[in-house]
């Protein structure tokens, strides 16, 4: 049971009193709080959903997707789905097979893995209750799994080499900025070594072909990263490419002679691009087309090194290319539905491609390509949980201009009939270098067709998918801009026929959450309410006590609150410090195991904002961290939702 004061702790008070607004000091007295405890949760002023609410939702909610996750040696894949109340691994044997599960868990299970040359072995991540420390865990197709990582630490990038006998990882303890790069014999855990002491957000990409070498990444920003070449006799690691200016990298695979890599980067372009980079020169080829004013999402090599495969995000949909890498000839190319990738992966074979990808109207599903005989199979059907496909919303794209002229894409979610003017939620991206994207969802689905509202996805300046311009345009002290993108995009509804401005709700999570409660500070006047989930609310507090592997990669996009001078804009800009003007509903929502955004930002916005007198729901779930992922939480989160969308449209 979760027990939390109605006020704020000792401590917190502590940490947000200096902080708050002159104005709170002088506010009128914090109101009773209705307070109960279902489960994990505990909700404040948040009423019980009626029956016919949970009904309507139902549909929505059993919805469910297929994530892949690798290929086995014999053929058969894992794939990601959820029959209970979390996401496990199933196993695959062909199209349309019987999804067999092997791993069950109250957590959800993070990802997966297959053992070279093992038919039945694989690795998988795991952590708890949302606190991120993923735990790797070695297993069989009939079970047994058995734990190789060590207690109280984050582990993530596992990769095998060509020969399926050692694993690479990236290792980090708590409260320490800096990754190791661990070594280990599969199945062998006493002999996991570190080989290499990293700074900062350091992660292995790829094994050479002869297993002496690894390739390492280290991401500083979304705009900028370094490669390395790791020896594993000598320890010794050596960056590749060496440049004073800004290069972004993704991905990273050595071609089979073990002479070049393949990669993405942002080199030479506001674009990220394919190429092929010469170890001994470092001379880059081109490999996707020069001209290209799209990014180049992921890619992957077969095994023989003959085809290869890559994913261009255009404008937030996927396009798969197929060609041989030799010869650059396009090959077969697979006709795939509009949508977003999930996966690009070929078989151990090299003979068959998965493709995960899923639309605006239907669930994430897994597609096989054969690039010598051109055919493409569908392997898994999602159930959509009784909804009727047909129906749902097909997003279009808009476009509207910022108050520089800057033009931002926002995609809109419309019901098939509205009548009069349809209320309006303004539904924002985190990161903020993510992108909205045009897949299944199945919560705008229910908005449009249960609520009758219109959804707005904006990708505000600072986010990614349009170039590493536009991607910079919010870094920083430019961080207001982004909100005033609100604004921009709150004139353009106001423009626009079948949509009701009385009738706002701007609704995001993580950086979103920033978003959401800045724009109700900055724009209060034209909101009907906001929600907020695992948002920011004050940047200096969430610096200081965001994990010590985040800290310095969020102060490379935000900046640094040791800084004087950037700390006096936080101070302006932050909505802690703002609360004297948020007049319109609030609904907070916090995982109490958030690594990212501590759940101290969501109390000490909560008790500001009582403290001017404001109307505030808060629901706190003591087993989930940075987002809800427990389907019992997501549901109740979904019920409470409605009910304050009903309160503030006043349906």
């Amino acid at each position: 049971m979760i027990r939390r004061s109605f006020l704020v702790s000792g401590a917190i008070a502590a940490l947000v009193g200096p902080l708050i607004s002159p104005a709170a000091a002088t506010a009128a007295p914090v109101a009773p709080v209705d307070r109960r405890e279902v489960g994990n949760l505990t909700l404040e002023n948040v009423p019980q959903a009626p029956a016919a609410v949970r009904e309507a939702l139902r549909r929505y909610q059993n919805a469910r997707s297929a994530s892949f996750q690798t290929w086995l040696e014999d053929g058969s894949m894992l794939i990601s789905t959820r029959f209970g109340q979390t996401a496990q691994l199933h196993r695959v044997a062909g199209p349309g097979a019987d999804r067999t599960q092997l791993t069950f868990f109250d957590e959800p299970v993070a990802g997966a893995e297959g053992v070279p040359g093992s038919a039945d072995r694989f690795v998988f991540t795991k952590d708890t209750g949302g606190d991120e420390y993923f735990q790797g865990y070695l297993s069989g197709l009939t079970g047994g799994e058995t734990v190789f990582t060590e207690p109280g630490t984050r582990n993530q990038s596992l990769l095998f080499s060509k020969d399926g006998r050692t694993m690479a990882w990236a290792r980090v303890g708590k409260g320490d900025p800096d990754y190791d790069i661990v070594t280990m014999t599969v199945g062998d855990p006493a002999s996991r070594r570190t080989v290499f002491e990293g700074t900062g957000a350091t992660a292995p990409v790829a094994w050479s072909p002869d297993g002496k070498t690894l390739l390492l990444g280290r991401y500083l920003s979304a705009t900028s990263s370094k490669l390395y070449l790791l020896d594993l006799a000598t320890g010794k690691a050596k960056e590749i490419n060496p440049s004073k200016t800004e290069i972004a990298y993704d991905g990273g695979q050595f071609t089979p002679d073990g002479l070049s890599l393949l990669l993405t980067t942002d080199q030479g372009s506001d674009f990220k691009r394919l190429v092929q980079m010469d170890l001994a020169s470092g001379r880059m080829t081109p490999v996707s087309p020069a001209d290209l004013t799209w990014d180049i999402e992921t890619f992957d090599l077969s095994p023989d090194g003959r085809i290869l495969a890559y994913s261009v995000n255009e404008g937030g949909r996927s396009r798969v290319v197929v060609q041989d890498l030799k010869t650059r000839r396009a090959l077969p190319q697979p006709q795939l539905p509009v949508g977003v990738l999930g996966a690009l992966k070929f078989s151990p074979d090299g003979k068959s491609l998965a493709i995960g990808l899923n639309a605006a109207t239907s669930p994430a599903d897994v597609w096989v390509f054969r690039p010598e005989s051109g055919e493409l199979v569908r392997w898994t059907y999602s159930e959509a949980g009784g909804l009727d496909l047909t129906a749902l919303s097909e997003p279009t794209l808009a476009n509207f201009k910022s108050f520089d002229g800057l033009t931002v894409p926002a995609w809109v979610y419309r019901p098939a009939r509205i009548n009069g003017r349809a209320p309006v939620i303004i539904d924002i991206h985190g990161g903020p270098e993510g992108q909205d994207r045009p897949g299944f969802n199945s919560r705008r689905q229910y908005w449009a067709a249960e609520l009758g509202a219109v959804t707005i996805a904006p990708n505000v300046r600072g986010s990614d998918g349009y170039g590493k311009t536009y991607i910079k345009l919010d870094n920083g002290p430019k961080r207001q801009d982004s909100v005033k993108d609100i604004g921009a995009l709150l004139d353009w509804i106001a423009t626009q026929p079948d949509l009701d401005k009385d009738r706002v709700v701007v609704y995001g999570g993580s950086y979103g959450g920033f978003m959401v409660l800045a724009s109700l500070a900055a724009y209060s006047d034209r909101l009907a309410g906001a929600v907020d989930i695992v948002g920011i609310s004050n940047f200096t507090t969430f610096l200081t006590n965001t994990e010590g592997y985040r800290r310095d990669l969020r102060r490379a996009e935000y900046g640094d609150e040791r800084d004087p001078a950037m700390k006096k804009i936080f101070d302006q800009i932050s909505p802690l410090n703002l609360t004297d003007r948020m007049k319109k509903p609030l609904f907070v929502i916090q995982g109490r195991n958030d690594p990212r955004v501590p759940w101290t930002e969501a109390e000490q916005i909560v008790s500001a904002v009582r403290g001017q007198g404001g109307e505030v729901w808060y629901m706190l779930a003591g087993d989930e961290g940075h987002g809800f992922r427990k389907k019992q939480n997501i549901d109740a989160q979904r019920e409470a939702e409605t009910m304050f969308f009903s309160k503030v449209f006043g349906r």
